[in-house]
């Protein structure tokens, strides 16, 4: 009997997460169908979350990746929600057991398991963090949980950089501030971690000024498709020491698949299948 899984976002068709667990499942002798459900296929926002939700439960999925717009607002409509999903205040990773749908987040171990592997002696003493959404609370959570003594947010919307601050704080004490402006945020920062969508293949672009990176920096990039965006390209420039976004990527499909399937992936051979799939 198959195990079905999928992911449900918007704009996903490039996602390498199909690829990724059903050749790990392939290789483990389960069979295992993982299929793509994208809100711009669908021609549906946001208000389709429950209803997709239990079509995937009638239909006997065991598991779904949620990614984004849909990390947050999937969370209501969940039965339960672990510790981390609790703590980080965004799910990727939902399973289906008895109708029930508990809410789980792989992301933030997912990030820090990429990050030990990329940059493993990297300074987290003062880190930038852009993106105060879904991935950049992961990895919030992630980097202060691996030591960081300061870890300032920027985010377009001053309002949520200053609720995902105040929720760090009130979880690992006061390391957490945030920034008006990214420029003098970067004064004296150690690293970059940069969590939004800015990047993407179907959103293009830099998410901050290029002259603002120095090669006292490492610079961490959650996008991964493509997974050399403009902000690495122009961070290895500049002469930052860089973490693409497949470390993230290959580190929360290990964690999602054991959640779906029970069992440990080979975290070597994940990874080089996912670097097998291409720019």
């Amino acid at each position: 009997m198959s195990i079905l899984c999928g992911l449900i976002g918007a704009g996903i068709q490039a996602s390498r997460s199909p690829a990724l667990h059903q050749a790990e499942a392939r290789a483990q002798g389960l069979d295992l169908v993982y299929r793509l459900i994208d809100l711009d296929v669908l021609r549906v926002g946001l208000e389709a979350l429950a209803r997709l939700l239990q079509d995937a439960v009638r239909e006997g999925y065991r598991g779904l990746n949620i990614t984004f717009p849909c990390k947050q607002a999937v969370m209501p409509l969940l039965h339960d929600l672990s510790e981390e999903a609790r703590a980080i205040g965004a799910v990727n990773t939902v399973v289906i057991s008895a109708g029930r749908l508990t809410g789980h987040n792989t992301d933030g171990p997912g990030w820090a398991w990429g990050f030990r592997r990329a940059l493993p002696d990297a300074d987290v003493s003062r880190v930038v963090l852009l993106g105060a959404g879904g991935a950049g609370s992961a990895c919030a959570d992630a980097v202060l949980r691996l030591g960081a003594r300061e870890l300032v947010l920027f985010d377009r919307e001053p309002e949520r950089a200053a609720e995902l601050a105040g929720r760090m704080n009130a979880i690992h004490g006061a390391r957490c501030s945030a920034a008006a402006d990214i420029a003098p945020a970067l004064e004296g920062a150690t690293g970059l971690i940069h969590a939004t969508p800015t990047g993407m293949a179907k959103m293009p672009g830099m998410p901050l000024p290029e002259a603002l990176l120095a090669p006292r920096l490492w610079v961490s990039e959650v996008v991964y498709v493509p997974l050399e965006t403009q902000l690495l390209k122009s961070a290895k420039r500049a002469g930052c020491r860089i973490m693409d976004g497949g470390h993230m990527n290959v580190g929360q499909a290990l964690g999602a698949f054991r959640l779906f399937t029970g069992r440990e992936a080979d975290p070597i051979r994940m990874d080089a299948h996912f670097r097998r799939l291409g720019a």
